[in-house]
């Protein structure tokens, strides 16, 4: 395989860099967390002060979670494709392990791990990190690639139609037009029903059509009922 199959040149030096260490040209300042990096200059982890001599370079700022290098995937995704790799949400934001986390045992239940590591993996993925990819593709995979897949007129494609999506739960309906012009609403018991389902990845609504409006209920009872007569208050 050619060089260029295993991903781009800055591949490699993102994941074996070292990260979360004092800078050593801004030490004495505040924030001299090294946790930035250049895909352009490709060489060591930078902090927020080193930033200003990387003008309009490609960066990628990388976190930690339970002691592992993270990035989000809205950033990396730009540049290469994270297909068969499982993403998790962390703090509201979808994110991706940079190395493998070997796993000693999987727990009970587990139909599918990851075939570099051992990481348990939901049954739609492959591997759990950018690294444990890159060892696929290195062991001949021709299905694997990290060449980001682009689409006419719209960028480069996402990892959505790849990773399972979880449904936001809603509690209240809303109103809205629907196809044919009427008013229609959403219903929240219908749609807590669906919640957790397998069936598709756009969260299930029952729209209702509500037009013409349902007329009120008359009561013929209290139609025939006649005034009282009006009686003064005692003094």
């Amino acid at each position: 395989m050619r060089n260029d199959d295993f991903g781009p040149p800055w591949l490699k030096p993102l994941l074996k860099s070292n990260y979360f260490h004092t800078c050593p040209v801004h030490e004495d300042s505040n924030k001299s967390e090294c946790n930035m990096y250049c895909l352009d200059c490709m060489g060591t982890a930078l902090c927020s002060y080193c930033l200003g001599n990387h003008k309009d370079h490609r960066l990628v700022q990388i976190r930690r979670s339970s002691y592992h290098n993270v990035v989000r995937v809205n950033e990396i995704q730009r540049y290469i494709d994270i297909s068969c790799i499982q993403t998790y949400i962390i703090n509201s934001a979808k994110i991706v392990f940079l190395n493998e986390r070997p796993q000693p045992r999987p727990g009970k239940g587990v139909t599918n791990t990851c075939e570099i590591c051992g990481r348990s993996l939901l049954d739609s993925f492959r591997f759990c990190s950018l690294g444990c990819k890159l060892n696929g593709i290195k062991r001949g995979d021709e299905e694997l690639t990290f060449t980001a897949k682009v689409k006419p007129n719209q960028g480069f494609e996402s990892d959505e139609s790849s990773t399972p999506k979880k449904r936001q739960r809603r509690v209240f309906g809303f109103r809205h037009l629907n196809i044919e012009g009427h008013i229609a609403y959403s219903d929240p018991l219908e749609t807590d029903k669906s919640f957790g389902s397998n069936s598709g990845d756009e969260e299930a609504f029952h729209i209702y059509n509500m037009s013409p409006d349902t007329p009120p209920i008359y009561n013929h009872r209290n139609s025939s009922r006649r005034k009282g007569i009006p009686h003064r208050a005692p003094f």
